[in-house]
């Protein structure tokens, strides 16, 4: 037995707090009761006691007071001060209360308080308890809070959207009910209902249960990024995304085609728009096109419109980001366009339903639409209400040609690049020294002098080869088999005598050639089936179905003629009999002159 052992007493714990020849000091550990004297006697059957068990019995855990936070440290030094004067004088009753008097005088507190906060501290022997009011289990639930607890995740918590008016009710229905639907005469409130609710929601919950996650990682998590820093800490990390221009165009004629297709790629450190592609085709067609106007010299591009400006507001010639991120896209994920990783550019796919991850391209688009639809109004543009039931029929005042509607848009895109104030970038020290402007294309010129610019010099041509799709081709030796037509090239001989499967890139629009795919290195085959030439797989492919089908239409006439040809040889055969008869073999060539005198037929007298 020694100071401070804590000790199982009598169904309680108790703890030694000071040793008096006989006498022992204690205290109530769990009643936490003022300490008093007892006889050490009685203690000679007591069993030690860990801490663990003590926080168990009392439902009072201890927090390591390192990992407390201020408020909790200050308060837990507050209520120590408050009873450090009490400590030395423990052990006597009389001056204890006496100090005890005076604190709470001092300190405009109930003496309760300090005799709490004592029996507490010595209970525990520790400070952090004076401010731990954490429980191990929490208080059970009674029978009204489990039924609505019930009816919240049954009726509320749901993509129904109930109201709480309405989920209380429902629990009452389904709770609070007779077999006859008749109400009980004791039920919560809806008072209790809602405060339940307040006192133990989450947000997280509120809006995953009830809008989807989905919804939730696009609207409502917390955002907590530090910005372009930290996906794109250089340039050279392009955005990709396409969208359906807000607008109806025509064609030369006048006649209503449609609205666009706009891809584009955005450098997601600069927001430089690096390039596009304006289309009435999407997919991997215009992902093509964009490739390729990435790779323009913009000024020689935008000529062909009209349109002429100083190289800087847009210069990003000849070169690919070495990144491109973008979404679930099937054109995004397609084999096809991840052959592009084959020139050095790594592609990132984001997660579906994300389009805050490439927030980049997403703000491209919004301020491209919002510069031009003001001034567009009445010109084929569309409002937020264009599929509501009975609003105006926005189609009807298309007037613009693609042509023209890519003039405005070009323009749109220069403002964007050399005249739109970016304000929130995170300027470094140097580009402050350096003056540098706050548009993106000053950023995007800068970028590119600096460590880490990570771009791609790259050639059309290869552009193109390398998204051509593929397929795999078989040598034979009737050629280089593909898509169930014929190649050749010289020298593969020994490929058409010896066979195997190659990879074979193709191009859907004209199948005279196809490209041997070895080792990076594009080898041309050409068509031997001239009949093909010049004309697109999908051309071919309806050919070789109607010829088919012709084909399959024949087998029962095919068939038919079978039938009818062995029905009539077996009826010139059974005239003969099958009664065998020996043949003379002998004076052949004799038999054969008389014949041919017999059969031989003048033409010439005939006519």
């Amino acid at each position: 037995m020694h100071k401070n052992e804590l000790l199982q007493w009598n169904n309680t714990i108790i703890r030694i707090l000071s040793i008096d020849d006989a006498r022992v000091l204690v205290i109530d550990c769990v009643k936490r009761t003022m300490p008093q004297w007892i006889n050490s006697d009685a203690l000679t059957e007591c069993k030690p006691c860990g801490k663990s068990k003590l926080e168990m019995q009392t439902e009072i855990k201890l927090d390591d007071f390192e990992n407390m936070n201020m408020q909790e440290r200050r308060i837990a030094h507050e209520r120590y001060t408050m009873i450090a004067g009490v400590l030395p004088f423990v052990a006597d009753e009389s001056l204890r209360s006496m100090i005890i008097d005076k604190i709470a005088d001092e300190k405009k507190v109930s003496k309760q308080t300090v005799r709490r906060y004592l029996c507490l501290y010595l209970a525990f022997d520790d400070m952090s308890v004076l401010c731990s009011k954490r429980k191990i289990h929490k208080k059970p639930l009674t029978e009204d809070e489990k039924n609505i607890r019930w009816a919240l995740n049954k009726f509320f918590y749901t993509s129904r959207k109930n109201s709480l008016q309405t989920a209380y009710t429902l629990m009452l229905k389904e709770k609070y009910c007779d077999k006859n639907g008749v109400l009980l005469p004791t039920y919560p409130t809806i008072h209790q209902f809602r405060y339940f609710y307040r006192k133990n929601r989450k947000m997280q919950t509120y809006y995953i249960s009830r809008n989807g996650l989905k919804d939730y990682q696009k609207n409502h998590r917390p955002l907590l990024g530090d910005g372009v820093q930290q996906f794109a800490p250089n340039i050279g990390v392009g955005m990709l995304d396409a969208t359906i221009c807000d607008i109806y165009l025509v064609d030369d004629a006048g006649s209503l085609i449609g609205r666009p297709i706009l891809t584009v790629c955005v450098d997601a450190h600069s927001s430089l728009c690096c390039g596009y592609s304006l289309t009435w085709e999407g997919g991997l067609y215009s992902l093509r096109g964009l490739m390729l106007n990435i790779l323009e010299d913009k000024q020689q591009w935008c000529k062909k419109f009209g349109i002429c400006f100083d190289k800087k507001q847009w210069n990003c010639a000849g070169y690919l980001p070495g990144i491109f991120v973008t979404d679930m896209g099937t054109e995004y994920k397609s084999s096809t366009f991840e052959q592009i990783s084959e020139l050095g550019i790594t592609v990132v796919n984001l997660p579906a339903y994300r389009p805050e991850l490439k927030g980049s391209v997403e703000k491209f688009f919004d301020i491209i639409q919002n510069s031009y639809k003001p001034f567009l109004k009445g010109k084929g543009v569309i409002e937020p209400d264009f599929q509501e039931r009975g609003t105006h029929d926005y189609r009807k005042d298309a007037c613009l040609t693609l042509r023209q509607f890519e003039q405005i848009l070009l323009k749109s895109i220069l403002y964007y690049n050399s005249k739109r104030i970016i304000e929130n970038y995170p300027y470094t020290d140097n580009m402050l020294s350096e003056n540098i402007q706050p548009f993106a294309c000053d950023i995007w010129e800068y970028g590119k002098k600096q460590n880490g610019a990570n771009l791609v010099p790259v050639e059309k041509e290869q552009v193109i080869m390398v998204l051509l799709p593929r397929t795999t081709g078989k040598f034979t030796r009737y050629g280089l088999k593909v898509n169930q037509m014929r190649y050749k090239c010289d020298g593969y001989t020994e490929e058409y005598l010896n066979g195997g499967e190659v990879t074979v890139a193709f191009n859907p629009d004209d199948v005279s050639f196809v490209w041997l795919v070895d080792k990076g290195n594009y080898i041309r085959f050409e068509l031997i089936e001239s009949r093909y030439k010049e004309k697109n797989l999908t051309e071919i492919q309806m050919s070789k179905t109607k010829q088919k089908e012709l084909v399959m239409a024949a087998k029962g006439v095919n068939n038919q003629g079978k039938i009818d040809l062995v029905n009539y040889i077996e009826n010139i055969t059974a005239a003969v009999g099958d009664n065998k008869r020996d043949t003379n073999v002998k004076g052949i060539r004799d038999n054969r002159r008389k014949e041919q005198a017999n059969t031989h037929i003048d033409y010439m007298g005939a006519v």
